[in-house]
């Protein structure tokens, strides 16, 4: 698709449906919606997101870019641009919609066109305790961050290991799915049923069985997620499956919660005796998440986050994560991380995640502020001799909120190194990418 013939289309369709609504109601736009009916209850919007990155990587050994290796690299790329779309368009009816792209950088298939995120459309059974809604959605299960709302995210990135399957039998997270959710009084809660997409489209997937665990080429039987959280103090809205990263101190959220994620014989491998062994893909988590201000007149205020998680996948599964990777090939096959910035982020073991970030008062430069922020993967996976840790130091300049906001971060990731006759990759090195973002989010 054709990006600037696009942008034309949904400008021309957004003013013809303000017209229209307008036209109808004397109402028309108000409080950044379109208004449907007399009071604003039913209503429909539009958003906006850019973020781009500038950013150095030091690159994991054997690192080449069409051929030719590379040590350090720097590269210009947009890491998300999205558009959404949604209303409760009738007192029980919610629709949403969001398209978009991800990771377009140098190496990226010029004239790419945007592709949809979601398509989801809800009804509401019992007011605020029930709604049950399908399509292509994020109503998924196992994690606070399983969903982020990317644009109001407190690190330079989102906890990608949260979206455990992310790209493998999703797209980017979203899954061919029917889900019921609501809130029982402090309990929010979501359960969803999902089809899992081919894993054959992956990329880079080979149906060869091995020793250690990968997704069987079977056709894949139903996923089944769920997440429930206790909200001991303000109420969080669960309008979308989106859930915030920080407020910056416009709410007080303390919520524990506990998810799922469980698909029968997702797995397999190659048994002692030469034959194929299935197994279940199913993961548990538990996590907290406290976000408050400090001193509500200056405007001060914190946020954190820890998480635990119990992974699954099978024996000796492991999975490389290499965001809008710099390089597009590798000399050296021994390197378990593969090429440009990928490192061992997914596997069979137990994780820890912990993010926590500091927001200064408000107008302390100018009209703006800054939150620095750390978060740490830690991870303990049964194809790594040592323990993987995955560092993300950072500062947030809110210019204007997560309106307009320039993040500085720099992540340290551990370079493992397989060894032959060794069933377990050993840590050699580790390397590091400086990243600077810039957001601008219409809200």
């Amino acid at each position: 698709m054709n990006f600037r013939k696009f942008l034309k289309g949904t400008a021309a369709a957004m003013v013809l449906v303000t017209v229209m609504f307008s036209d109808s109601y004397s109402q028309g736009f108000k409080d950044g919606k379109i208004w449907l009916n007399e009071d604003g209850s039913n209503y429909f919007k539009f958003t906006l997101v850019s973020q781009v990155w500038l950013r150095n990587t030091d690159m994991n050994p054997g690192s080449t870019i069409n051929g030719y290796e590379k040590d350090n690299f720097t590269d210009i790329g947009i890491r998300r641009a999205r558009m959404q779309a949604f209303g409760q368009i009738t007192d029980r009816v919610f629709l949403y919609t969001q398209i978009g792209m991800n990771n377009f950088n140098y190496s990226s298939d010029r004239k790419a066109g945007f592709f949809i995120h979601d398509v989801v459309g809800e009804y509401e059974v019992v007011k605020k305790n029930l709604s049950l809604g399908g399509g292509l959605t994020a109503w998924n299960g196992l994690s606070r961050f399983s969903a982020p709302s990317v644009g109001s995210i407190m690190g330079i990135d989102a906890p990608l290991f949260e979206q455990s399957t992310n790209d493998v039998t999703d797209q980017f997270l979203r899954k061919l799915a029917v889900y019921a959710k609501g809130k029982l009084g402090k309990l929010d809660y979501r359960v969803t049923m999902s089809s899992p997409m081919s894993v054959q489209k992956s990329n880079g997937y080979s149906a060869a069985v091995g020793p250690n665990s990968t997704f069987s080429a079977k056709p894949a039987k139903m996923q089944w997620q769920g997440y429930f959280q206790w909200q001991f103090l303000d109420e969080e809205a669960n309008t979308t499956a989106y859930a915030t990263g920080t407020y910056l101190g416009a709410k007080k959220v303390f919520n524990i919660g506990a998810g799922f994620q469980y698909q029968p014989d997702a797995m397999w491998h190659a048994g002692a005796a030469g034959d194929t062994v299935e197994t279940n893909m199913q993961h548990f988590a538990v996590d907290v998440y406290y976000d408050a201000p400090i001193n509500p007149s200056t405007g001060s205020a914190v946020s954190a986050y820890a998480a635990y998680m119990n992974f699954n996948w099978g024996k000796g599964y492991l999975r490389n994560q290499a965001t809008m990777n710099p390089a597009n090939g590798s000399s050296r096959p021994e390197i378990l991380n593969g090429s440009g910035n990928g490192y061992p982020s997914f596997g069979t073991g137990n994780l820890l995640y912990g993010q926590a970030g500091y927001k200064f008062k408000n107008n302390l430069i100018g009209k703006t502020t800054l939150m620095p922020y750390a978060s740490l993967q830690y991870a303990h996976y049964d194809r790594l001799k040592e323990d993987m840790k995955f560092w993300d130091l950072g500062v947030n300049w809110l210019l204007k909120g997560h309106t307009s906001k320039l993040t500085m971060a720099y992540q340290i990731r551990p370079v493992y190194e397989t060894i032959a006759g060794q069933d377990k990759a050993s840590l050699t090195t580790h390397k590091g990418s400086f990243i600077v973002q810039y957001q601008v989010f219409l809200n």
